[in-house]
């Protein structure tokens, strides 16, 4: 498995600001169907029962929600950079500004963890997330994204 196989280029976005994890939910939501035809209420919907269970910032400016979709084809992904971090209840308490999000048919069983694992892995890298703090193109953070995982499998 690798990120371009999760992460459609139209799945990228470059963000001002967001006001709450609601609101990037919303965007999540909007983008998860526009890109993946995937129903814009049930993600937000997915995303926010998820979170109740945990906040899913992992530090460092970086939170991966997921969740789990009947209408999921496969495990699919969404990357939202945003020009200023936000509040996500991260564990070491410092706003988010990379959001990697995924979504996985309720059925995928460990598909849903390696994909997990695998953008953890991915965003792990320190030197990464300063040129995609440094960029605002999609199609860069895009091809960063899916060129530094591949280089690294490599």
């Amino acid at each position: 498995m690798q990120v371009s196989t999760l992460l459609s280029p139209q799945a990228v976005r470059s963000v001002g600001t967001m006001t709450s994890k609601k609101r990037l939910f919303q965007e999540l939501g909007e983008l998860a169907h526009t890109v993946y035809g995937l129903s814009a209420n049930r993600t937000i919907e997915a995303l926010m029962d998820r979170e109740t269970l945990g906040p899913t910032a992992v530090g460092h400016g970086i939170a991966l929600p997921h969740a789990r979709l009947d209408q999921a084809k496969k495990v699919c992904g969404l990357f939202i950079r945003l020009e200023r971090g936000m509040q996500f209840d991260a564990v070491d308490h410092k706003p988010v500004d990379l959001i990697f999000a995924l979504f996985a048919p309720s059925n995928a069983g460990v598909e849903h963890l390696k994909a997990l694992a695998l953008v953890a892995r991915t965003l792990r890298n320190t030197d990464l997330c300063t040129k995609l703090r440094a960029n605002d193109d999609p199609a860069v953070l895009h091809a960063m994204l899916t060129e530094t995982a591949r280089s690294q499998a490599a």
